[in-house]
């Protein structure tokens, strides 16, 4: 049995488990610095399951910031027929993807 958790970040959640790589919104830390995400909802090790109160007391996981990505440009236009009125206005979010380092139960 493989171990893995159920983690809550910055309002979603993710299923990890060791190494793995996730995309979540933008994070105000350096490339190659940690995150510790104490917010742990389940944990699985084994045949062992841990299931939050909302969260698993203890648990955290240890994630490293591999950098961050741009999504591709979303494209608001808007207009009113016959009035000559039109606006453009683009948009790309700005993600963070974190390497699974470890986690801790």
């Amino acid at each position: 049995m493989m171990e893995y958790a159920v983690i809550e970040f910055k309002g979603c959640e993710y299923r990890v488990k060791e190494n793995d790589v996730i995309t979540v919104q933008k994070v105000d830390k350096k490339e190659g610095e940690n995150v510790e995400i104490d917010t742990v909802l389940l944990v699985r090790k084994g045949d062992k399951t841990l299931v939050g109160t909302p969260y698993v007391e203890g648990a955290r996981v240890i994630a490293r910031v591999l950098g961050d990505r741009k999504t591709p440009k979303i494209i608001a236009f808007k207009f009113k027929r016959r009035k000559n009125y039109k606006r453009k206005k683009g948009h790309r979010q700005i993600l963070t993807e974190l390497k699974i380092e470890k986690i801790i139960s």
